[in-house]
């Protein structure tokens, strides 16, 4: 099914003319951050990688909050920190004063995880970008700062 055009979004940046370009994009560096993921160590499904960044972005997040965040129920999310606990990713905590409420932290070991996936995508995106003249790369770099900043809110 196809949507009636934004009056608001500019022709110029209609699905037809850009939505192609964009998707294609994504999909591009959707697979160089699937190879960094795989060829990390320890090797985590994406669904847990996510889950340590989103962890390691906000300190002292419980787990409702992040049940939300990646927008799965709680009983999943509860099963995912179990087996980031489990390889030594992650540490609850629970918080003083209070012991009903358990909060979230990425362990040292956890942060190296994050820092390997990090580097390896690093790696790969700029060997993938080092045919861009030098004004093109700027120019990218640019627009996703204000992608990232000014973007769709969710999941990190």
């Amino acid at each position: 099914m196809r949507r009636e055009p934004d009056p608001e979004i500019p022709s110029a940046f209609s699905s037809d003319v850009v939505g192609p370009q964009v998707v294609e994009a994504v999909e591009n560096l959707v697979t160089l951050w699937f190879t960094a993921v795989d060829e990390a160590r320890p090797r985590l499904p994406p669904r847990q990688l996510r889950a340590l960044r989103a962890v390691s972005r906000r300190p002292a997040l419980n787990l409702t909050a992040l049940a939300e965040q990646l927008h799965i129920g709680l009983p999943t999310a509860s099963r995912l920190c179990d087996r980031l606990e489990a390889a030594g990713l992650l540490r609850r905590r629970v918080r003083s004063g209070n012991r009903r409420e358990v909060h979230l932290e990425v362990t040292a070991e956890g942060r190296r995880c994050l820092a390997d996936v990090a580097e390896r995508l690093s790696v790969q995106l700029a060997v993938a970008l080092a045919d861009l003249p030098p004004e093109q790369r700027a120019r990218l770099a640019q627009l996703l700062r204000a992608f990232h900043e000014d973007g769709p809110a969710g999941d990190p």
